[in-house]
């Protein structure tokens, strides 16, 4: 493992005139990606997300990069890879008017998901990433690459500037619905990358050196699942892990049950624009309002998104009736309503995410309230990052460059994983150079 040196990696521009990286967030944490770029006095951001650990967004203090309090000219722009929080969550705290790079479908999914959540959010001045094609500012050569991941309209990118090139992989996986961008990449990756800035999210992780269950994998279980529980199997999810809902529907139609989707979630899948995902006017769908919802379109009074599904709904008085027939995304705090319904005979839960969110303390009363009602938990997820034995993959495609780490908490363990590879704390500028050390 290379060691960095107070003044960075050798590099071939004595003027400074090269590429030069400081990563501000996610050299040894998942989560809170901030990556900024600098050539010929213009620079470029990568994400600037909100650590997962974060307990408000609003207290999480601002990368130190000139031009996201106040406009700076040579910030030329901020690259949204993904409509994650842990990627976007700072964006809309940035000076106004500075411009964004991002995918047509993660600017609508975000826009949709301000009107339930106190996340996402509308941006000016924004320019569309499309697979496999450069954009250029100032200096820069940008080339997103779609990419697999639990995020609907993922990116990695390729930068180029000065003759040095960059890949950021942002987050992806080569086991979901979208599996053929990931193995696309591997066997068409871009010539002569410098370096491999790539994500380690599941190092350490059980299972990874074997590779996760596919999406395809989860159908067959959630078949099993829903064909076999007498009452409503309730799926909590990520509404905006696309690829899960399809699952879920999936399994869903396979099993004899109509999918009843919350409006926020019927939301998110109308913003996509893609007229092959499931829409809250299929056959196959339902739309039911939960109180806490229905609450927040009360306070902002948006019924016209309310009115869109009109026609489309399911009410709680009906719930009780359509339970042995239905499968209904969920939430916890969906928990009063179905109480209310008399919907919960038979019923089980499908969770549907990551295993860890179940150990926080404040989740304690929800699980109790499972236990209290006959309410089985059954897990069935699968990571929304890539296995280390597709990450060794990718690392092979990119035989030639140095590997740097990111969003991962064991930079450590790179070296010996991938190889070929150069740590870099937070707070660090350091500078791409064809001459590796």
């Amino acid at each position: 493992m290379k060691t960095a040196t107070p003044s960075g990696w050798k590099t071939r521009h004595p003027s400074d005139n090269g590429l030069r990286v400081c990563i501000h967030r996610g050299s040894r944490q998942i989560g809170g990606t901030c990556i900024e770029l600098e050539c010929q006095g213009q620079r470029i951001v990568l994400d600037i997300g909100v650590p997962l650990d974060a307990n408000d967004p609003a207290e999480v203090e601002m990368p130190a990069v000139p031009g996201l309090d106040a406009h700076d000219s040579s910030l030329l722009a901020i690259l949204i890879s993904h409509p994650h929080q842990d990627h976007y969550g700072l964006a809309s705290r940035a000076a106004k008017g500075t411009p964004f790079l991002m995918g047509a479908a993660t600017e609508r999914i975000l826009a949709a998901a301000a009107d339930f959540t106190p996340a996402g959010g509308s941006f000016e001045n924004v320019m569309h990433l499309e697979d496999r094609k450069p954009i250029k500012l100032g200096p820069f050569a940008i080339t997103p690459f779609l990419m697999d991941h639990s995020a609907y309209d993922s990116y990695a990118v390729l930068l180029q500037a000065a003759g040095e090139r960059l890949f950021y992989t942002g987050d992806l996986r080569g086991h979901g619905r979208k599996a053929k961008l990931f193995d696309r990449l591997l066997s068409d990756p871009p010539a002569d990358v410098d370096v491999l800035l790539m994500e380690g999210t599941t190092i350490k992780r059980t299972g990874t050196n074997e590779g996760f269950p596919t999406e395809a994998d989860l159908e067959a279980e959630m078949v099993n699942l829903f064909r076999t529980t007498p009452g409503m199997p309730l799926v909590w999810c990520s509404g905006q892990n696309i690829d899960r809902l399809v699952t879920v529907f999936r399994a869903a139609k396979r099993s004899g049950r109509q999918l009843i989707l919350d409006m926020y979630a019927a939301h998110i899948l109308a913003a996509t624009e893609n007229p092959r995902l499931p829409q809250a006017n299929w056959k196959e769908t339902r739309v039911f309002l939960p109180w806490s919802q229905k609450q927040r379109i009360i306070r902002d009074r948006s019924f016209d998104i309310a009115n869109r599904y009109k026609f489309d709904r399911i009410y709680p008085e009906q719930l009780a009736g359509a339970a042995s027939q239905s499968v209904l995304l969920f939430r916890p705090s969906m928990r009063i309503d179905l109480e209310k319904a008399d919907c919960l005979g038979g019923a089980c839960l499908v969770y549907s995410m990551w295993d860890g969110y179940l150990k926080d303390v404040k989740l304690k009363p929800f699980l109790s309230w499972l236990n209290d009602r006959g309410i089985v938990l059954h897990k069935r997820h699968t990571s929304g990052h890539a296995s280390v034995k597709d990450l060794q993959r990718l690392r092979k495609a990119f035989g030639d460059a140095v590997v740097v780490p990111i969003h991962t908490e064991q930079p450590d363990l790179y070296e010996q994983t991938f190889g070929d590879v150069q740590v870099h704390g937070d707070g660090e500028w350091w500078s791409v150079s064809e001459e590796q050390q």
